[in-house]
């Protein structure tokens, strides 16, 4: 029988859990505030504002799950847009009782020293970090209190199709992809984990499904670090492209940039995540629910396809 399931956000992680799930036969509303069809065949289109708890737990009444896969692009929003919309999904989770599956991210672990493991506490030092602490914290509050079941999953730096600016590197190749060289964010030369979106989707499908995975975070299988020189270099050789020039910008330069760039500023504050070796462990995820990431060639091999040069 087709379970109903609402996922809020169509950027690359919502379309790929809405495919997902409409692949296998699951009635799939996507919400954003326009409502803009995302060509998935078989899924509904709603356009409302998803801080609105009244209009969300409406779309939501029935549903097995509410994915929240919103991802306010602009870091300098994040303050203002987060908060209310957090609220919004705990409490429409909360009214009709669908799991809250949460896409997540590392940033709440701030700068670690070692692989980055879900068992590792929430020290961020910056408040991009601490905000995403806190929406994990008072989601698990209200699962731990019996009033909802909620579960998070956290992937690195995303790639694979559609990422777009939405990752470091993919916000670069369509330049790099046309022969000339690209600037990127801190040292170019530092082992850095990749998350494909659809990995990221997958976990986030199979961990709302999986009661014994709740309340807890969970690490998407991500593959082997590399550098973001190589996984450059790696895209352009599957598609048949010679390398080019990696310069990089060093944080402090963007630090000053952020003098007068408030968006820069934001960036500068996480630059400890390209400075030094910035990897993932994904042990426990694999052991749970049996299964690795997309292997890096066909991610590869997806990135580029799905680039617009």
């Amino acid at each position: 029988m087709p379970r109903h399931h609402v996922v809020v956000g169509a950027g690359p992680v919502g379309r790929h859990t809405a495919a997902l799930l409409s692949e296998r036969g699951d009635e799939v509303v996507v919400v954003t505030r326009s409502g803009r069809d995302t060509g998935l065949p078989g899924v509904r289109h709603v356009g409302l504002d998803a801080a609105d708890a009244d209009a969300l737990t409406a779309v939501a009444d029935g549903a097995a799950a509410l994915h929240n896969c919103a991802n306010p692009g602009d870091y300098t929003q994040w303050e203002r847009v987060w908060p209310p919309l957090a609220s919004s999904l705990l409490n429409a989770a909360e009214r009709t009782g669908a799991v809250y599956a949460i896409t997540g991210n590392l940033y709440p672990y701030g700068p670690v020293d070692g692989p980055m493991r879900a068992d590792l506490p929430d020290a961020a030092t910056d408040h991009k970090g601490v905000l995403r602490a806190r929406m994990w914290a008072d989601a698990l509050a209200a699962h731990e209190a019996g009033r909802i079941r909620t579960v998070e999953v956290r992937g690195s730096d995303y790639v694979g199709p559609a990422t777009g600016v939405n990752g470091h590197v993919t916000r670069v190749l369509p330049t790099a992809m046309r022969g000339k060289p690209v600037t990127v964010i801190g040292r170019s030369d530092q082992p850095h984990s990749y998350t494909d979106v659809g990995d990221v989707a997958r976990l986030l499908v199979a961990a709302a499904d999986d009661e014994r995975s709740h309340g807890r975070t969970w690490i998407v299988p991500t593959n082997a670090p590399r550098t973001q020189e190589q996984v450059l270099t790696e895209m352009l050789r599957t598609a048949g492209r010679p390398a080019v020039r990696v310069r990089s910008l060093p944080i402090g330069l963007l630090r000053g940039i952020g003098a007068v760039s408030p968006f820069m500023r934001e960036v500068a504050q996480l630059g400890y995540q390209w400075s030094a070796p910035y990897v993932v462990d994904d042990t426990a995820t694999r052991a749970h629910f049996g299964f690795g990431p997309t292997p890096w060639d066909e991610v590869c091999r997806r990135t580029v396809d799905g680039l617009t040069v």
